[in-house]
């Protein structure tokens, strides 16, 4: 009767937070017209904080008195109007550029919009505005000078941090930003605005996909098993006021802003399958068999599965088993 009891509490408090985390999104979602520019969405997230989707991956942008600060630069051929959409928010200059990973979406626009911005600092940094990454980003960045699509030296992170956590401190808010090695690739970062209470999760998760694992750029299961984990640490549910706050705001790779819950159930969602896969190599099963068994099945949102379970299969082959961490999935 006390389990009846306890399952009747959470489904009634599931349902309370739906209500409300729908209508905090709706809020946001209701800022979408409001700085439009083009094919690009501009979202008001938080009070100094927007996200604008539309040019590759999600992309943030941080106002202040001192300027903007942006996470990601999306693409080489969307820079004239992502410039033009920060400009409709802030007035002031961009001041920094934040890389969560070396993908082109993310990256391919850094020269472009640096140089629109101004830098916060004197010579040799600048005119431009700074561009910040974890270290492996600068240097798969320069490995590509002198190939054809390589990416220009002035786009390139001006500033790279080689430690688990890194801050800045600019228009009255604490960032910060993490290393989360060996996940989508081994050079990951999220970003934390402290103030606000929004997390950019770079493709550490994403909405409309599964995980892309980057094996042969460093990234594994286990590594992104571990990111959502610390990602789940970063967020904040709304309780015990959940018709006062929405909690923290998660935005993925792609797709709309999240809550902690839907961290919790794509985290959730890796650690099944990764066990999933994982009973059926010791079933013997090729990946040819896997993939027709259709293990991702029960997650028809999202897309490019027999790509993550090709990930895991690898993966996991190169691996001795492991034992389930009790962290894992909680």
């Amino acid at each position: 009767m006390q389990q009846v009891a306890r399952t009747i509490v959470r489904s009634g408090l599931a349902a309370a937070l739906s209500i409300v985390v729908v209508a905090g999104l709706g809020v946001v979602s209701a800022h979408a017209a409001e700085a439009g520019n083009g094919d690009l969405q501009v979202l008001h997230v938080r009070k100094n904080v927007y996200m604008i989707a539309g040019d590759g991956a999600n992309i943030g942008v941080q106002i202040g008195v001192d300027g903007a600060v942006l996470v990601n630069a999306g693409t080489a051929a969307g820079t004239d109007a992502l410039v033009a959409a920060v400009k409709k928010i802030t007035p002031l200059p961009i001041r920094y550029i934040i890389d969560t990973d070396a993908d082109a979406e993310s990256v391919g626009g850094n020269a472009n919009v640096a140089a629109a911005g101004i830098s916060l600092f004197h010579a040799p940094l600048g005119p431009g505005a700074s561009i910040l990454s974890y270290d492996t980003v600068l240097a798969r960045m320069a490995a590509t000078r002198g190939q054809p699509d390589g990416y220009p030296d002035s786009g390139w992170p001006t500033d790279a941090y080689l430690f688990k956590r890194t801050t800045l401190y600019i228009n009255g808010e604490p960032i910060e930003i993490y290393h989360e090695p060996a996940a989508h690739t081994d050079g990951d970062s999220v970003v934390l605005f402290r103030s606000d209470d929004v997390v950019f999760a770079g493709g550490i998760m994403d909405e409309t996909r599964f995980p892309a694992i980057d094996l042969a750029d460093g990234g594994s299961v286990q590594g992104e098993i571990d990111a959502l984990n610390h990602l789940l640490e970063l967020a904040d549910p709304p309780t015990p006021l959940i018709f006062e706050y929405v909690g923290t705001a998660v935005i993925p790779d792609h797709g709309r802003v999240c809550d902690q819950q839907e961290v919790v159930d794509y985290r959730d969602m890796v650690v099944r399958l990764r066990d999933t896969v994982a009973y059926m190599m010791k079933q013997h099963m090729t990946l040819r068999q896997i993939e027709a068994a259709n293990p991702a099945e029960a997650y028809p949102q999202y897309k490019s599965a027999d790509m993550f379970i090709e990930a895991v299969y690898k993966d996991l082959s190169t691996k001795k088993p492991k034992k389930v961490k009790a962290s894992d999935e909680g």
